[in-house]
């Protein structure tokens, strides 16, 4: 029997369902992780959260299984966050989401000045 991996790496958890080729669902996981608002309007995560709970989600749907019966791999993540990275791609500071209004004063500015395109 082969297989396919769906991976999601959403704002406030990892989802990962394993299927066979044919759709029929095998395994899936859902693996949390915090968001930290450490001041009003912020939200922001350790990008290192994602990475590890992505490797516990995929070991928990691929338990049981030949692996490499697994011919696809299927991702989708969340959007527009800003991870930082050193030149030796070593997290910096905590990704700023996509969610995260610090920036709204600025944009109330841009929008008076060039404004709003419909």
């Amino acid at each position: 029997m082969n297989y396919l991996l769906g991976i999601d790496i959403g704002t406030t958890s990892v989802k990962t369902l394993l299927i066979t080729n044919e759709g029929e669902i095998v395994n899936s996981s859902v693996i949390e992780y915090p968001i930290s608002t450490p001041y009003p309007c912020w939200a922001e995560q350790n990008p290192q959260d994602w990475w590890n709970a992505t490797v516990v989600s995929i070991k928990n749907v691929a338990k049981n299984i030949d692996t490499t019966k697994i011919l696809g791999v299927g991702l989708s993540g969340q959007m527009h966050g800003s991870v930082f990275l050193d030149k030796e791609n070593k997290i910096l500071r905590p990704c700023i989401l996509w969610c995260d209004q610090r920036t709204a004063k600025e944009c109330e500015f841009i929008t008076e000045k060039i404004g709003k395109k419909s």
